[in-house]
């Protein structure tokens, strides 16, 4: 069975050095839906693991509730809200094998073995350790050792699952297939879960919404493509990707002047003209070409990264843009100081409210 979740006006304030309170939490609200992954994004220092805490328990509220469901769990311990946590350092027990530390809780509750056995096998299968459940964590690799911490985690059967950046010790390439298989196996088994990270990609990856906190406090809340595509915010644009933060000043209903260009945009909204206006311009939503284009510009630097090429652009000595070009194999690169036209697409171009 799982659980939905519902915070209402949650603070978080520690005393500080001098005596004064610092808030760690500023009144946060939010539902979270039963079987929904939701990942809590934010800087270090923002509030996002304080807020995972007080959910698990550890920490108590300043002010505010937390329910699971219709249960208020403000007052209940940790051991009786029926969570599990997931950590970053594995927290794994090095003198049991792999069965023994997934077995651990079970045996804590008094189950009898042929049931612990039974459940034991089952996650070991669902996470990918089958085989290995006579080894000790010293023989498992840094990837094989987090399977072993969600694995424990999931033979619990918990209504609520907790993740407190799970893969920040994990090399690149392992975070990858490892975000993958956690949300293959979230879904599989429905479980509600909240997810803290800093990693933008990470969170993206394997959202159904996303939260995304600033100096404890939530600054937007939405799908991975609401939150990338319309953010609300300067800090939203600026910490969820990569993005432009153009000047522009409002010629019509429908269009813009950028550097003495007019660009179309959509969504405008009611700004009369001759407001002045930010946009936010993702990198990839731009097209570079050598002969034509709604702006000119000259390259100011260039990186090739495999897949695309980074380039930074001059526009008329007005402002820079990033822009990432795909497949520069087969396009070629511009040098340094070339010439070139930049098309951004209009249904990309987003007005900051």
């Amino acid at each position: 069975m799982t659980e939905s979740i519902t915070i209402t006006g949650l603070n978080k304030v520690f005393a500080g050095p001098s005596g004064a309170g610092v808030a760690a939490v500023r009144d946060v609200t939010l539902d979270i839906g039963a079987g929904r992954l939701v990942t809590l994004l934010g800087p270090s220092g923002c509030g996002k693991t304080t807020l995972l805490r007080m959910i698990a328990g550890f920490e108590e509220p300043t002010s505010g509730e937390i329910r699971f469901g219709e249960r208020r769990m403000n007052d209940v311990p940790p051991n009786r809200r029926d969570t599990a946590m997931v950590f970053q350092s594995y927290a794994i027990f090095p003198h049991l094998d792999v069965f023994e530390n997934v077995a651990f809780g079970l045996r804590l509750r008094g189950l009898a073995e042929a049931e612990i056995a039974r459940r034991v096998h089952h996650v070991l299968e669902q996470t990918g350790l089958a085989g290995y459940a006579e080894r000790s964590p010293n023989q498992l690799s840094g990837g094989q050792q987090q399977r072993v911490a969600l694995a424990r985690c999931i033979v619990m059967e918990p209504r609520v699952l907790l993740f407190d950046e799970p893969l920040s010790n994990l090399d690149a390439k392992l975070r990858e297939q490892m975000r993958i298989e956690i949300r293959d196996l979230q879904q599989r088994l429905g479980i509600t879960s909240i997810y803290v990270t800093h990693d933008q990609v990470e969170a993206m990856s394997i959202s159904d919404e996303i939260v995304i906190m600033n100096a404890g406090a939530v600054e937007q809340r939405g799908t991975p493509e609401t939150v990338y595509a319309r953010p609300v915010n300067r800090f939203v644009a600026g910490f969820i990707g990569k993005a432009n933060f153009v000047s522009a000043t409002v010629l019509d209903a429908a269009a813009v002047d950028v550097a003495g260009s007019r660009l179309a945009v959509a969504g405008m909204g009611d700004r009369p003209p001759g407001a002045c206006v930010t946009l936010v311009v993702r990198p990839e939503a731009v097209r570079l070409s050598g002969d034509h284009g709604a702006l000119k510009g000259t390259v100011r630097r260039v990186m090739f990264l495999g897949g695309l090429a980074e380039y930074l652009v001059a526009i008329d000595g007005v402002c820079d843009w990033l822009v990432d070009a795909p497949n520069p194999a087969e396009t070629g690169l511009f040098p340094v100081g070339a010439t070139v036209h930049l098309s951004p697409s209009t249904a990309s171009l987003h007005v900051l409210p």
